[in-house]
């Protein structure tokens, strides 16, 4: 390999234009630290004038050279710049003069395309921006037009719409117009579809409006949680899709209401106090879950004991909690079962010692009951948003939070995307495998 093509390679340029001279290299102080400084010359014939387009004749003659300095890759952790000079030519069909492109560089910029990528890449992980600029040697304001860039290639596409949605929202910035910004994505792959800077009706209907007909039409199922907008919202827009509840958020009322009934029994019985604030999290596990056999030394009990003598000693003390607690078990066995009957059994059959807080929670089941048939018998939850969600959260932590709407949903796009991507190659890679 020759000298050239070995400097080449290194600085990884296809630009086999582009030539070195013997002293190729050399260490400079550059703003008080040390860097790579590499000297390179571009030159070739080019085939017609930039200008006015004519043909390349002896009336395009070499008018000097235009020296650049481009900010490249690091190489061996020193910061690495290359002196391009740049062939001028002068065009006498014009009278202009024009420099001569190459791919290493877009025109009117000091900045790499390797090195664009790079600071896409690093964009695209879990990663502060202030790091990528120190890393990469860019400033910050550099790091977010990159992401901006990036992210103005990726329109959204109104004329389809997946058959399965899940909606969801999270803690926005305080320059979005909403305190929470709507989510969805499509429930068969974890596809992010778009991010609304607001997620009142107000906005999402006009916003879902902009999408066909047809791509509208064709949706069958919504996943969501129990905010009424969003069941108005599917009304109005999607005239096919059903309303399934988000499983998680259908066993997180009724935890709540046992929860609070315990807290009310808690702070009215001073005495049953400690054994009720150190085993709340038994009241709320899963029946076939609790051990009935496996004995352990208890503080509060003095005594060697299982978890189904701690339940039936708590759930003792009082009808209602008793009450209350089995009516949560029979609806959250129901719901993991997949067995609809006996929810809507439960449901029309309730206690009468059932506490104040779980009756509100029943009224609520009632009102969606058919919405929850639809939970039941389909597979479909919100755990790939909910997942979405505290990655989010992630992103908005590392950075200290951001000011602008805008560039944090970039942001999440862009790393939601890449990390996609990666996920579906290496799935495909596992199929090829087996």
């Amino acid at each position: 390999m020759s000298h050239n093509n070995c400097i080449l390679t290194l600085l990884d340029l296809k630009d086999k234009n582009i030539t070195f001279s013997e002293n190729w290299m050399e260490d400079v102080q550059i703003n008080g630290i040390r860097s790579k400084v590499i000297s390179g010359i571009l030159s070739f014939q080019p085939t017609h004038c930039y200008n006015c387009g004519h043909l390349f004749d002896s009336q395009i003659i070499k008018h000097g050279f235009k020296t650049s300095r481009i900010k490249m890759m690091k190489l061996s952790g020193f910061d690495t710049y290359l002196d391009l000079k740049k062939q001028r030519y002068k065009c006498r069909h014009c009278d202009r003069t024009f420099t001569l492109k190459t791919s290493l560089v877009e025109s009117n910029c000091y900045l790499s395309n390797p090195l664009k990528q790079a600071i896409f890449l690093e964009a695209s992980h879990k990663k502060s921006e202030s790091d990528i600029a120190r890393e990469l040697n860019v400033s910050h304001s550099t790091v977010n037009r990159i992401i901006h860039t990036s992210y103005e290639e990726q329109p959204l596409h109104f004329n389809s719409l997946p058959k399965v949605l899940c909606f969801d929202e999270f803690k926005s910035v305080k320059s979005a117009e909403g305190a929470m910004s709507f989510i969805f994505c499509d429930a068969s792959n974890g596809k992010l579809i778009d991010i609304v800077e607001d997620r009142r009706l107000s906005t999402l209907k006009p916003y879902f409006m902009r999408f066909s007909k047809e791509a509208r039409e064709g949706v069958t199922h919504v996943v969501i949680d129990m905010y009424a907008p969003y069941m108005t919202l599917i009304k109005e827009v999607f005239p096919n899709a059903k309303i399934v509840l988000d499983k998680f958020h259908v066993v997180q009322l009724l935890s709540r209401a046992l929860n609070k009934t315990r807290i009310r029994f808690m702070n009215q019985n001073k005495e049953f106090y400690n054994k009720f604030k150190h085993y709340w999290r038994l009241l709320l596990k899963a029946q076939e879950d609790i051990h009935s056999t496996h004995y352990f030394y208890s503080n509060c009990f003095k005594k060697q004991i299982s978890q189904q003598e701690i339940i039936d000693f708590l759930l003792a003390l009082d009808p209602e909690l008793k009450a209350t607690y089995d009516f949560y078990q029979t609806i959250k066995q129901a719901i993991k079962l997949r067995n609809f009957d006996a929810f809507h059994h439960a449901i029309q059959n309730p206690s009468d010692l059932l506490s104040p807080e779980m009756k509100t929670a029943l009224k609520t089941l009632t009102n969606y009951q058919d919405y929850i048939k639809n939970t039941i018998e389909t597979s479909y939850t919100n755990g790939v948003l909910e997942g979405i969600n505290n990655k989010i959260k992630v992103i908005k932590r590392m950075a200290f939070g951001y000011r602008s709407f805008y560039h944090f949903k970039a942001r999440i796009l862009i790393i939601h995307k890449y990390t996609f991507e990666q996920k579906n190659k290496r799935n495909q890679t596992a199929q090829r495998a087996a």
